[in-house]
């Protein structure tokens, strides 16, 4: 059993910067793909951006490329989503995501492919 405790949410003005971070229990860390998703009120949960075990290679959804960084630092069980210039649109609850150990996930974006998830983390982008 993983479990995930997300934190860094909070309140921003739109072109603002917020990092979340998702810490993670145990020792498999390193051998697990991790994901950010997030869901908006009155929305369906959407992929935001993952990172494999791996190789570290990274996926994100369009509306956040060139804006959003996702990293790990398996030393740490962590994985990061750093987010700048925040617009009001990515106000959500953000949510983390991990995989199976072992498991290679080809469609990150996939939900169904995580099987452990944490509470969420609350981010509001102010106009």
């Amino acid at each position: 059993q993983v479990q995930l405790v997300e934190s860094g949410g909070g309140l921003v003005q739109a072109g603002g910067s917020l990092r979340l971070s998702c810490a993670a229990s145990g020792r498999t860390f390193s051998s697990r793909c991790m994901g950010w998703f997030r869901q908006a009120p009155g929305k369906e949960r959407e992929f935001v951006a993952a990172i494999r075990w791996r190789d570290s290679s990274t996926d994100y959804a369009d509306s956040v490329k060139g804006r959003f960084t996702i990293s790990r630092d398996n030393a740490k069980n962590t994985v990061y989503l750093q987010m700048n210039s925040l617009k009001p649109e990515d106000t959500a609850v953000y949510y983390c995501a991990a995989s199976q150990f072992g498991t290679y996930i080809g469609d990150l974006a996939n939900a169904r492919k995580y099987a452990y998830w944490g509470q969420g983390t609350q981010v509001t982008v102010s106009s």
